[in-house]
């Protein structure tokens, strides 16, 4: 039988995450893993925080903290923020583990000794008046490659071209400001990706099934050809260099982050070493799918990066089976921005709402064919029309109709006939188109066919009309309400990976309780007529409320930045 080992990009530690960065990795990831996990599947979903890197030291720096307290710090942020969100990780690790010092050291020796790493002398930026190199976004100028004056000595953020530091015209450093800078030499290992292009290309043609966002972008870089790239830096936090000579340098963040994947699993396995397995996850692992979620900018370093440092360990390490890429959600067009207070952050979004409102929108919106923007409105339109009247507003008519006429419990009487045989069928269509886009990761097609597969509830409600039927035949309205209560426990299985705390509501007034491998899955009509007339159950609050145009002004301000 297939495991399925899922793997959400890993959040950089340097601060509270924007909803463009949750619906980039995270939460689809979360919807896969959950929905696997409800057809009984095998399923390890690992994330962790990327805690290495320049950015992590400089806002460590700016908040006046050590850089491991800032790291400590972050992680309990984010982890707490992905648990109010609901994200079903089955471990959070951390980048700066032992487990990864461990196996990064490992990866680096291994592609040593394969032929696969040399050293080299190096020019790199050194501050006079900081008195220290500057790699990466230590280093902020002018991108050549677009002119953007922002960019960083890493990558451009506006054309995502990835830099060194010596490649920024007008450069200054991102601690003083100074622009009393000098060239000097300094030895750093790098990966010959070079060597590895071949079997790089090789391995990525093999993946006819990746989406185009994902094989163009492995293919761009392929085609333009892969140059070998230092993996080290002159740098204090990070997985320590255990090489001779150079005891002072660190990996680069983007070798030892992916490694942490690894990392994580180990670190999982090492709290129960009795009853966890991690090699069986990664080495020699033929029944595992490996499948990875991440935003447009990280594809390359996990098409090719990533993969040539396992494909150069000439190790049997499991590689990723099919990667999901996604565009990029702005925010009225323009991005999220910490230091402008422009765009909705998790932090903010969990305190407005509860996490079911954002997970729906998110999810319904997803970026996946071209960026996309939120705004207030788009999400209080979908909010309204999707979650409150047509879910919402089926489960609360419905149970509170039942309840006024025949009492809390299922009433007798009637018989299935040709509405919901029709209904049974529709129903059938619509979940095969469900488990289709969700089982091809196709995320907004599936949220497209549960929005489907709630209105069919109404519309078989508008056409059973209890309401009317009631007044001259009483079993007629007694079996459209059985068969909209099981609905309600229809609609609550279906949408669990979605909405799971509505879910768990709309099945706990059945006095149900959802769990693993509690998928629809029998025939149509039984499913129908699973609960009995006399099954009790309770009237919840209210799912959703709705969004007042009042509330969508007030947010559009507070959260319109400064500019």
């Amino acid at each position: 039988m297939t495991r399925h080992l899922i793997t959400s990009a890993l959040p950089y530690i340097n601060g509270v995450k924007h909803l463009g960065n949750l619906i980039g990795s995270m939460l689809p990831s979360d919807l896969y893993a959950r929905y696997l996990r409800a057809r009984g599947e095998e399923v390890l979903f690992i994330c962790a925080t990327d805690e290495h890197g320049t950015p992590a030291e400089l806002a460590a720096r700016e908040k006046g903290q050590d850089v491991a307290e800032f790291c400590a710090e972050q992680h309990k942020v984010q982890a707490d923020l992905g648990a109010k969100f609901d994200l079903s990780f089955d471990y959070f690790g951390r980048s700066s583990s032992p487990q990864n010092r461990e196996l990064t050291q490992h990866f680096g020796n291994k592609l040593f000794e394969n032929g696969f790493i040399d050293e080299r002398v190096t020019r790199q930026v050194y501050s006079i008046d900081d008195d220290r190199f500057l790699p990466d976004r230590y280093v902020e100028g002018t991108c050549p490659h677009c002119g953007y004056d922002k960019a960083r000595g890493d990558q451009c953020e506006n054309c995502t071209r990835l830099l060194d530091p010596t490649d920024l015209l007008e450069p200054r450093s991102a601690v003083s400001g100074s622009t009393n800078l000098e060239i000097r030499e300094s030895t750093h290992l790098f990966l010959l990706q070079s060597k590895l292009a071949g079997e790089i290309r090789v391995w990525v043609n093999k993946h006819q099934d990746w989406p185009v966002l994902v094989s163009s972008i492995a293919l761009k870089w392929l085609d333009e050809g892969l140059h070998d790239r230092g993996i080290t830096r002159d740098l204090k936090w990070g997985v320590p260099v255990d090489r001779p000579g150079l005891e002072d340098k660190v990996y680069y963040v983007w070798f030892d982050a992916p490694i942490e994947y690894i990392a994580a699993t180990k670190e999982w396995a090492d709290e129960d070493p009795a009853n966890r397995d991690w090699k069986s996850w990664w080495y020699e692992a033929e029944d595992v799918r490996y499948v990875q979620v991440m935003a447009k900018d990280n594809v390359p370093f996990h098409t090719v990066t990533f993969p040539g440092t396992l494909i150069g360990s000439r190790e049997p390490w499991k590689m990723v089976d099919y990667i999901k890429g996604f565009n990029w959600l702005n925010y009225y067009g323009g991005k999220f921005s910490t230091s402008q207070k422009r765009g909705i952050f998790m932090s903010d979004a969990v305190e407005l709402l509860p996490s079911d409102y954002w997970r729906y929108y998110l999810l319904a919106n997803a970026p996946e064919t071209s960026d996309a923007s939120f705004t207030w409105e788009g999400f209080a339109s979908t909010v309204n029309k999707d979650l409150a009247d047509i879910l919402g507003n089926f489960v609360n008519r419905t149970l509170k109709f039942c309840s006024s006429k025949f009492g809390d419990q299922l009433p007798e009487g009637g018989e299935a006939g040709e509405a919901e045989a029709a209904l049974a069928k529709a129903l059938s269509e619509r979940l095969a188109a469900y488990n289709t886009h969700m089982g091809d990761l196709q995320i907004r097609k599936a949220m497209q066919e549960l929005r489907a597969i709630w209105a069919l509830g109404n519309e078989y409600l508008t056409e059973a009309a209890p309401w009317t039927a009631f007044k001259t035949d009483p079993d007629a309205a007694a079996q459209s309400l059985r068969i909209a209560i099981n609905l309600i426990r229809i609609f609550a299985t279906l949408s669990a990976p979605v909405i799971p705390n509505a879910a768990q509501k709309m099945a706990a007034c059945l006095g149900l309780e959802l769990s693993s491998g509690d998928w629809i899955e029998g025939e149509m009509m039984a499913e129908l007529q699973s609960l009995k007339a006399g099954h009790g159950f309770e009237i919840p609050e209210v799912l959703f409320r709705k969004i007042s145009d009042d509330e969508v002004a007030a947010w559009e301000e507070r959260f319109g930045g400064t500019e």
